[in-house]
Protein backbone atom coordinates (compact mmCIF):
# COMPACT_ATOMS: atom_id res chain seq x y z
CA UNK A 1 0.00 0.00 0.00
CA UNK A 2 1.55 3.21 -0.80
CA UNK A 3 2.28 5.84 1.81
CA UNK A 4 -0.96 8.05 1.21
CA UNK A 5 -4.07 6.24 1.73
CA UNK A 6 -6.80 6.82 -0.79
CA UNK A 7 -9.59 6.04 1.86
CA UNK A 8 -12.60 7.48 -0.51
CA UNK A 9 -15.90 7.51 1.37
CA UNK A 10 -18.31 10.22 1.04
CA UNK A 11 -19.94 11.70 4.21
CA UNK A 12 -23.62 11.03 4.37
CA UNK A 13 -25.66 13.86 5.32
CA UNK A 14 -23.11 16.13 5.93
CA UNK A 15 -24.79 19.44 5.82
CA UNK A 16 -27.18 18.23 8.06
CA UNK A 17 -24.97 16.55 10.84
CA UNK A 18 -23.14 19.37 10.57
CA UNK A 19 -26.20 21.78 11.18
CA UNK A 20 -27.32 19.71 13.80
CA UNK A 21 -24.27 19.10 16.15
CA UNK A 22 -25.34 23.10 16.46
CA UNK A 23 -21.16 24.07 16.54
CA UNK A 24 -19.77 26.29 19.50
CA UNK A 25 -16.68 28.02 17.89
CA UNK A 26 -14.55 27.44 20.92
CA UNK A 27 -16.37 23.91 21.45
CA UNK A 28 -15.00 20.55 21.86
CA UNK A 29 -15.90 17.32 20.02
CA UNK A 30 -15.85 13.45 19.45
CA UNK A 31 -16.41 11.83 15.99
CA UNK A 32 -16.36 8.23 17.34
CA UNK A 33 -16.45 7.14 13.86
CA UNK A 34 -13.81 8.79 12.22
CA UNK A 35 -13.18 7.52 9.29
CA UNK A 36 -11.84 9.07 6.05
CA UNK A 37 -12.38 12.46 8.20
CA UNK A 38 -15.49 14.04 6.41
CA UNK A 39 -17.38 14.90 8.64
CA UNK A 40 -14.29 15.83 11.04
CA UNK A 41 -12.67 17.99 8.59
CA UNK A 42 -15.98 20.18 8.35
CA UNK A 43 -16.16 20.24 12.27
CA UNK A 44 -12.72 22.11 12.07
CA UNK A 45 -13.20 24.46 9.58
CA UNK A 46 -16.06 25.83 12.15
CA UNK A 47 -14.30 25.32 15.52
CA UNK A 48 -11.71 28.14 15.75
CA UNK A 49 -10.08 27.72 19.12
CA UNK A 50 -12.05 24.33 20.31
CA UNK A 51 -10.93 20.84 19.77
CA UNK A 52 -11.67 17.61 18.02
CA UNK A 53 -10.99 13.92 19.16
CA UNK A 54 -11.00 11.36 16.62
CA UNK A 55 -11.72 8.14 17.04
CA UNK A 56 -11.50 4.77 14.88
CA UNK A 57 -10.22 1.19 15.31
CA UNK A 58 -9.44 1.51 11.61
CA UNK A 59 -5.26 1.51 11.05
CA UNK A 60 -6.42 2.34 7.37
CA UNK A 61 -8.95 4.76 8.65
CA UNK A 62 -6.64 6.39 11.84
CA UNK A 63 -4.13 6.89 8.57
CA UNK A 64 -5.86 8.60 6.13
CA UNK A 65 -7.69 11.00 8.63
CA UNK A 66 -4.14 12.23 10.20
CA UNK A 67 -3.02 13.34 6.46
CA UNK A 68 -6.46 14.71 6.24
CA UNK A 69 -6.40 16.48 8.98
CA UNK A 70 -3.26 17.97 9.20
CA UNK A 71 -4.02 21.63 8.60
CA UNK A 72 -5.82 21.30 11.83
CA UNK A 73 -3.31 19.58 13.68
CA UNK A 74 -3.12 21.94 16.46
CA UNK A 75 -6.77 21.07 17.65
CA UNK A 76 -7.18 17.46 17.03
CA UNK A 77 -6.58 14.48 18.94
CA UNK A 78 -6.70 10.73 17.13
CA UNK A 79 -6.99 7.66 18.53
CA UNK A 80 -6.85 4.21 17.68
CA UNK A 81 -9.62 2.69 19.42
CA UNK A 82 -13.18 1.82 19.51
CA UNK A 83 -15.94 4.41 20.57
CA UNK A 84 -17.12 2.34 22.95
CA UNK A 85 -14.24 3.45 25.40
CA UNK A 86 -15.10 7.39 24.57
CA UNK A 87 -15.06 8.02 28.59
CA UNK A 88 -11.33 6.58 28.98
CA UNK A 89 -9.98 8.36 26.17
CA UNK A 90 -11.60 11.76 27.39
CA UNK A 91 -10.40 10.80 30.93
CA UNK A 92 -6.91 10.72 29.20
CA UNK A 93 -7.03 13.97 27.62
CA UNK A 94 -8.37 15.58 31.05
CA UNK A 95 -11.99 16.40 29.41
CA UNK A 96 -14.72 15.97 31.36
CA UNK A 97 -17.28 16.78 29.08
CA UNK A 98 -17.47 17.64 25.24
CA UNK A 99 -20.08 20.02 23.32
CA UNK A 100 -20.94 17.51 20.35
CA UNK A 101 -20.27 13.72 19.63
CA UNK A 102 -21.01 12.48 16.34
CA UNK A 103 -21.04 8.37 14.89
CA UNK A 104 -21.69 7.58 11.32
CA UNK A 105 -22.46 3.49 11.92
CA UNK A 106 -21.45 1.15 9.51
CA UNK A 107 -19.06 -0.12 6.95
CA UNK A 108 -17.52 2.67 4.94
CA UNK A 109 -17.00 2.49 1.38
CA UNK A 110 -13.08 2.35 1.70
CA UNK A 111 -14.03 -0.97 3.52
CA UNK A 112 -16.50 -2.36 0.96
CA UNK A 113 -14.28 -1.28 -1.86
CA UNK A 114 -10.88 -2.41 -0.36
CA UNK A 115 -11.37 -6.47 -1.82
CA UNK A 116 -8.62 -7.66 0.44
CA UNK A 117 -10.71 -6.76 3.67
CA UNK A 118 -13.70 -9.35 3.06
CA UNK A 119 -16.39 -6.80 2.93
CA UNK A 120 -18.27 -7.44 0.06
CA UNK A 121 -19.69 -10.41 -1.58
CA UNK A 122 -19.35 -8.12 -4.80
CA UNK A 123 -15.27 -9.40 -4.55
CA UNK A 124 -13.56 -13.37 -4.34
CA UNK A 125 -11.36 -12.49 -0.96
CA UNK A 126 -11.02 -13.98 1.89
CA UNK A 127 -13.24 -13.80 4.69
CA UNK A 128 -12.23 -11.26 6.98
CA UNK A 129 -14.36 -8.55 7.56
CA UNK A 130 -12.49 -7.15 11.15
CA UNK A 131 -12.93 -3.20 11.23
CA UNK A 132 -9.82 -3.49 13.52
CA UNK A 133 -7.21 -5.32 11.62
CA UNK A 134 -5.14 -5.77 14.41
CA UNK A 135 -8.08 -8.39 16.34
CA UNK A 136 -7.50 -11.66 16.50
CA UNK A 137 -11.14 -13.24 15.27
CA UNK A 138 -12.63 -12.55 11.64
CA UNK A 139 -15.44 -13.88 9.72
CA UNK A 140 -13.92 -17.40 8.46
CA UNK A 141 -13.67 -17.72 12.41
CA UNK A 142 -17.49 -17.32 12.95
CA UNK A 143 -18.97 -19.55 9.57
CA UNK A 144 -16.59 -22.36 10.68
CA UNK A 145 -16.13 -22.56 14.17
CA UNK A 146 -20.28 -21.50 15.19
CA UNK A 147 -22.87 -23.67 15.92
CA UNK A 148 -25.48 -24.29 13.18
CA UNK A 149 -27.71 -22.96 16.07
CA UNK A 150 -25.29 -20.00 16.50
CA UNK A 151 -25.34 -19.06 12.35
CA UNK A 152 -29.05 -19.51 12.60
CA UNK A 153 -29.22 -17.17 15.22
CA UNK A 154 -27.44 -14.19 14.09
CA UNK A 155 -28.61 -14.65 10.35
CA UNK A 156 -31.39 -14.22 12.19
CA UNK A 157 -31.59 -11.77 14.29
CA UNK A 158 -28.54 -9.62 12.56
CA UNK A 159 -29.08 -10.12 8.54
CA UNK A 160 -32.95 -10.81 9.06
CA UNK A 161 -32.67 -13.24 6.74
CA UNK A 162 -36.37 -15.66 6.30
CA UNK A 163 -33.99 -18.14 4.93
CA UNK A 164 -31.44 -18.01 7.88
CA UNK A 165 -32.12 -21.73 9.34
CA UNK A 166 -31.41 -23.08 6.01
CA UNK A 167 -28.23 -20.96 4.99
CA UNK A 168 -26.54 -21.92 8.88
CA UNK A 169 -27.71 -25.39 7.89
CA UNK A 170 -25.86 -25.28 4.73
CA UNK A 171 -22.73 -23.66 5.77
CA UNK A 172 -22.36 -26.19 8.71
CA UNK A 173 -22.71 -28.95 5.88
CA UNK A 174 -20.51 -27.46 3.56
CA UNK A 175 -17.37 -26.62 6.19
CA UNK A 176 -17.60 -30.83 7.48
CA UNK A 177 -15.83 -30.92 4.17
CA UNK A 178 -13.61 -28.35 3.83
CA UNK A 179 -12.75 -25.11 5.90
CA UNK A 180 -14.84 -22.16 4.39
CA UNK A 181 -11.93 -19.18 3.49
CA UNK A 182 -13.70 -17.00 1.02
CA UNK A 183 -16.72 -14.57 0.32
CA UNK A 184 -16.81 -16.39 -2.94
CA UNK A 185 -17.25 -19.64 -1.42
CA UNK A 186 -19.61 -18.52 1.39
CA UNK A 187 -21.72 -17.14 -1.89
CA UNK A 188 -22.04 -20.20 -3.81
CA UNK A 189 -23.48 -21.60 0.02
CA UNK A 190 -25.35 -18.96 0.68
CA UNK A 191 -26.61 -19.34 -2.65
CA UNK A 192 -27.90 -23.17 -2.63
CA UNK A 193 -29.83 -22.19 0.58
CA UNK A 194 -31.93 -19.96 -1.25
CA UNK A 195 -34.86 -20.70 -3.26
CA UNK A 196 -34.54 -20.18 -7.07
CA UNK A 197 -37.59 -17.78 -7.35
CA UNK A 198 -36.59 -15.88 -4.71
CA UNK A 199 -33.09 -15.18 -5.79
CA UNK A 200 -34.51 -14.02 -9.57
CA UNK A 201 -36.51 -11.41 -7.68
CA UNK A 202 -34.78 -10.30 -4.34
CA UNK A 203 -31.58 -8.22 -3.87
CA UNK A 204 -27.82 -10.70 -3.56
CA UNK A 205 -28.84 -13.44 -1.77
CA UNK A 206 -25.97 -13.24 0.38
CA UNK A 207 -26.49 -9.13 1.68
CA UNK A 208 -28.22 -10.05 4.50
CA UNK A 209 -25.78 -12.95 5.85
CA UNK A 210 -22.93 -10.85 5.14
CA UNK A 211 -24.22 -8.17 7.45
CA UNK A 212 -25.08 -10.76 9.85
CA UNK A 213 -21.94 -11.87 10.38
CA UNK A 214 -20.24 -8.36 10.34
CA UNK A 215 -22.04 -6.96 12.56
CA UNK A 216 -21.44 -10.22 14.82
CA UNK A 217 -17.65 -10.04 14.26
CA UNK A 218 -17.33 -6.14 15.00
CA UNK A 219 -20.10 -6.48 17.99
CA UNK A 220 -21.48 -3.13 16.24
CA UNK A 221 -24.89 -3.61 18.39
CA UNK A 222 -23.59 -4.73 21.17
CA UNK A 223 -21.21 -1.67 21.22
CA UNK A 224 -23.82 0.98 20.26
CA UNK A 225 -26.34 -0.47 23.17
CA UNK A 226 -23.44 0.20 25.62
CA UNK A 227 -22.16 3.59 24.74
CA UNK A 228 -25.64 5.79 23.95
CA UNK A 229 -26.52 6.25 27.45
CA UNK A 230 -22.49 7.29 28.54
CA UNK A 231 -22.32 9.58 25.51
CA UNK A 232 -25.18 11.64 26.58
CA UNK A 233 -23.51 11.84 30.48
CA UNK A 234 -20.56 13.27 28.88
CA UNK A 235 -22.36 16.16 26.79
CA UNK A 236 -22.38 19.69 28.31
CA UNK A 237 -25.64 21.51 28.79
CA UNK A 238 -26.74 22.20 24.91
CA UNK A 239 -24.56 19.61 24.26
CA UNK A 240 -25.33 17.61 21.07
CA UNK A 241 -25.60 13.42 20.09
CA UNK A 242 -26.01 12.67 16.27
CA UNK A 243 -26.08 9.07 14.72
CA UNK A 244 -26.29 7.93 11.43
CA UNK A 245 -27.57 5.01 10.63
CA UNK A 246 -28.05 2.89 7.86
CA UNK A 247 -30.01 -0.31 8.94
CA UNK A 248 -33.54 -0.85 11.21
CA UNK A 249 -31.52 -2.97 13.76
CA UNK A 250 -29.01 0.36 14.90
CA UNK A 251 -32.26 3.01 14.30
CA UNK A 252 -34.53 0.73 16.75
CA UNK A 253 -31.48 1.20 19.17
CA UNK A 254 -30.98 4.59 18.58
CA UNK A 255 -34.56 5.59 18.70
CA UNK A 256 -35.36 3.86 21.63
CA UNK A 257 -32.22 5.07 23.61
CA UNK A 258 -32.87 8.52 22.99
CA UNK A 259 -36.60 8.37 23.58
CA UNK A 260 -35.66 6.70 27.02
CA UNK A 261 -33.24 9.57 27.84
CA UNK A 262 -35.58 12.25 27.02
CA UNK A 263 -38.40 9.99 29.08
CA UNK A 264 -37.32 7.95 31.49
CA UNK A 265 -40.34 7.39 34.06
CA UNK A 266 -40.73 3.48 34.40
CA UNK A 267 -43.14 4.36 36.49
CA UNK A 268 -46.73 1.90 35.13
CA UNK A 269 -49.01 4.24 33.23
CA UNK A 270 -51.57 3.83 35.94
CA UNK A 271 -49.71 5.90 38.48
CA UNK A 272 -50.94 9.21 38.83
CA UNK A 273 -47.08 10.69 40.36
CA UNK A 274 -43.73 9.58 38.87
CA UNK A 275 -42.49 7.24 42.10
CA UNK A 276 -39.07 5.97 40.21
CA UNK A 277 -37.35 9.62 40.37
CA UNK A 278 -35.74 8.94 36.69
CA UNK A 279 -34.65 12.20 35.72
CA UNK A 280 -34.88 13.65 31.75
CA UNK A 281 -31.50 14.19 30.48
CA UNK A 282 -32.84 16.43 27.29
CA UNK A 283 -34.77 16.32 24.27
CA UNK A 284 -34.66 13.75 21.09
CA UNK A 285 -34.99 16.65 18.78
CA UNK A 286 -35.34 13.44 16.03
CA UNK A 287 -39.04 12.13 16.63
CA UNK A 288 -38.73 11.80 12.56
CA UNK A 289 -35.54 10.93 11.37
CA UNK A 290 -33.54 13.13 9.02
CA UNK A 291 -33.57 11.13 5.41
CA UNK A 292 -30.95 12.06 2.48
CA UNK A 293 -32.16 14.53 -0.04
CA UNK A 294 -33.39 13.07 -3.53
CA UNK A 295 -29.98 14.48 -5.26
CA UNK A 296 -28.46 13.13 -2.41
CA UNK A 297 -29.52 9.47 -2.64
CA UNK A 298 -29.19 9.58 -6.23
CA UNK A 299 -25.02 10.89 -6.94
CA UNK A 300 -24.74 8.53 -3.78
CA UNK A 301 -27.04 5.36 -3.83
CA UNK A 302 -25.18 4.23 -0.46
CA UNK A 303 -26.70 7.10 1.16
CA UNK A 304 -29.96 5.54 0.72
CA UNK A 305 -30.96 3.90 3.84
CA UNK A 306 -29.32 6.07 6.29
CA UNK A 307 -31.32 8.27 8.76
CA UNK A 308 -30.12 10.52 11.59
CA UNK A 309 -31.22 11.25 14.67
CA UNK A 310 -30.04 13.88 17.20
CA UNK A 311 -30.35 14.66 21.18
CA UNK A 312 -29.56 17.29 22.93
CA UNK A 313 -28.43 17.41 26.71
CA UNK A 314 -30.30 19.70 28.82
CA UNK A 315 -29.15 19.86 32.51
Amino acid sequence: MSEEIQFKHRSVLLNETIEGLDLKPQGIYVDGTLGGAGHSSEILKRVEIGKLIGIDQDTDAIKAASQKLEPYKEKVVIVKSNYENIGEILKSQNIDKVDGILLDLGVSSYQLDTPDRGFSYMNDAPLDMRMDKEAEKNASDIVNNYSEQELYRIIRDYGEDRFAKNIAKHIVAARANKRIETTFELNEIIRASIPAKVRETGGHPSKRTFQAIRIELNRELEVLENSIGEMIDLLNDKGRLCIITFHSLEDRIVKAALNTAEKPCICPPGFPVCVCGRKSKGKHLTKKAILPTEEEANENPRSKSAKLRIFERVI
